[in-house]
């Protein structure tokens, strides 16, 4: 969801780069409709992938799909487990890919290529992956597998097999988007891929997971994750996979999210209780912290309690960021970034859209707080944050 002209513009050129970035790479997308937006018709249900076109569940579990046209329980955004935009168009797949016990049975989604993969070839493939605010779990393990012959399962049991590409990593963040991606060579006449789990319960680490207060979606015992803008894409000898390139700049950059305590009085009006408080972002990340949404939960219920209040919402970012970000998409724009999660955030906990005014500033506002004596790294910790308004 963007907010503004220059938001707009924005993901407008990120978007123009990274089809420049494929284009490099030699090769169009190899999945067909990969953002689900082509459907034979409408779904009004859960367990419908199959009318997206060129996409089937690969087991007996039914695979849901996700998409505008306000039927509540599979709408885009808002829909039974949770809210989540489109990261391309207005549909999304949705599967479960973890529960103890398989106690909610795992789901899949798979597609056939528009062509047979090249023996010694290098391919990208990438997909989008949210997790649900109705989700029990986060897990690991969210994989994909390309084949010679379609992977099926008859029952509702897993299917397990070594996965071609595979995160390691627990998926946890339910506002925006996270990328799986790696890189596969081929053996030669693959035509099939499939998203999902592949490896056992024993192999696969989870933690729980809590929707926002005052939310309310319906709860899945699992580990329920939303699919979107999934592609294979030949890369030429002298180009990795892009999401190897981010993986290794997200361990040279500082990993430190600054936290300031807020000391409340009774005394303080409710203006003052708002703009008292501050979020604090990671590098090149638009993530909420637990404290960010404890301190959006409080701003929500003042919201709620005056309908005649308007909130300014200021984006910052370090000056490490925008320069990183001149160069690398994945960095650009995070003062626009944090301030679209946390009007998505607030817009979740019921607060009108029009009541929340936007104000991007990147790093032009150094935050007051910094000190002399801080370390480059605190200073710029401190830029990485989003304040607030009433106006």
């Amino acid at each position: 969801m963007k907010y503004q002209n220059n938001m707009k513009q924005s993901s407008y050129l990120i978007t123009l780069l990274s089809l420049l970035c494929f284009t490099a790479f030699g090769q169009d997308n190899l999945v067909d409709n990969g953002s689900f937006e082509d459907q034979k018709k409408k779904p009004k249900k859960l367990g419908a992938i199959s009318y997206a076109d060129n996409w089937y569940q690969p087991t007996a579990v039914k695979t849901d799909l996700f998409t505008s046209g306000k039927v509540e329980p599979i709408n885009v955004p808002t829909n039974v487990y949770g809210t989540e935009e489109a990261k391309d168009g207005d549909s999304y797949a949705g599967l479960v890919i973890f529960s103890y016990g398989n106690k909610v049975p795992r789901s899949y989604i798979g597609t056939r290529l528009n062509s047979p993969l090249k023996k010694g070839q290098k391919y990208c493939v990438q997909f989008s992956i949210s997790l649900a605010e109705g989700s029990k779990y986060a897990c690991n393990k969210m994989g994909a597998v390309l084949s010679k012959k379609e992977l099926t399962n008859d029952s509702k049991g897993a299917i397990i097999t070594e996965p071609s590409i595979v995160s390691d990593d627990i998926q946890n963040a339910i506002f925006g988007w996270q990328k799986v991606c790696g890189t596969f060579i081929a053996e030669g006449n693959e035509k099939y891929l499939t998203i999902g789990n592949f490896n056992s319960d024993e192999d696969t680490k989870s933690e729980k997971n809590k929707p926002p207060k005052g939310m309310k979606v319906e709860t899945v015992i699992a580990a329920y994750y939303y699919i979107d803008e999934v592609k294979v894409v030949e890369l030429t000898e002298e180009v990795d996979c892009s999401c190897g390139v981010q993986q290794a700049e997200e361990e040279v950059y500082s990993k430190v999210i600054y936290q300031k305590q807020v000391t409340l009085t009774e005394e303080m009006s409710d203006k003052e209780i708002i703009q008292a408080q501050e979020l604090y972002f990671g590098f090149g990340s638009a993530q909420l912290t637990p404290l960010s949404a404890e301190a959006l939960d409080l701003i929500a219920m003042k919201m709620k309690a005056d309908p005649n209040l308007q909130l300014v919402i200021s984006g910052h970012s370090d000056a490490e960021e925008d320069r990183v970000g001149e160069e690398k998409a994945l960095y650009a724009d995070m003062a626009n970034k944090r301030i679209e999660s946390t009007m998505k955030y607030l817009s979740a906990k019921g607060i009108a859209t029009d009541r929340l005014i936007p104000s991007p500033k990147g790093n032009t506002v150094p935050n007051p707080e910094i000190r002399a004596y801080d370390e480059e790294e605190i200073a710029q910790a401190k830029n990485r944050r989003v304040v607030f308004e009433i106006r």
